[in-house]
């Protein structure tokens, strides 16, 4: 029922806050629904949670950021106890203890190298989350920022084609090194 409703909220509009102490009434006072509670402990996240509810807002808790909920069982069911809607994190062993008190789950990666993309798969085959969220969503962004400092940028991991080489050469990165051997000619 919560799943459908999340679905639903995202299909209008696919936003998440990702809310930190600094921005947490701005989320709240947001027209987004869906709220993530990156900055939180075990003494403010129950009144976190009745706030986002308060506003009409399914909320999350990204679990591995949180001081003092153990990222263990005992710390999933607090969180459940206390209202949370779903839980992010990192940790296969998490979103199956989240999924057994019936939160929905988000499974984070970072997707680094074509090695780590290639796990993603086998990882989630045995954690079983509703969704998952891979990160960076913008490399060249980060390209670009980073190659305004003196220090020359390369970049490597999931380059598969000429135009993503041309598009982090255009970026600012003075190197690509890739594992592609059709791109080694280019």
């Amino acid at each position: 029922m919560l799943k459908t409703k999340l679905k639903e909220y995202l299909a209008k509009t696919p936003i998440i806050a990702a809310a930190h102490e600094n921005n947490w009434q701005d989320a709240i006072n947001s027209p987004v629904k869906v709220v993530l509670c990156c900055a939180s402990n075990i003494m403010n996240i129950k009144d976190k949670i009745d706030e986002c509810h308060k506003h009409g807002k399914i909320v999350f808790i990204h679990i591995d950021l949180s001081d003092g909920i153990g990222k263990d069982k005992a710390g999933v069911e607090f969180l459940a106890k206390c209202g949370i809607d779903g839980i992010v994190s990192t940790r296969g062993n998490i979103v199956k203890y989240a999924r057994e008190q019936g939160l929905i789950t988000i499974q984070r990666f970072f997707a680094l190298d074509s090695k780590g993309v290639a796990s993603i798969q086998d990882l989630t085959s045995s954690s079983k989350p509703d969704f998952i969220e891979i990160m960076p969503g913008v490399i060249t962004k980060i390209i670009k920022q980073v190659a305004k400092g003196s220090i020359p940028v390369m970049v490597g991991g999931l380059i598969d084609t000429k135009e993503e080489i041309a598009e982090a050469v255009k970026s600012g990165a003075i190197a690509i090194s890739t594992s592609k051997k059709d791109l080694w000619n280019v």
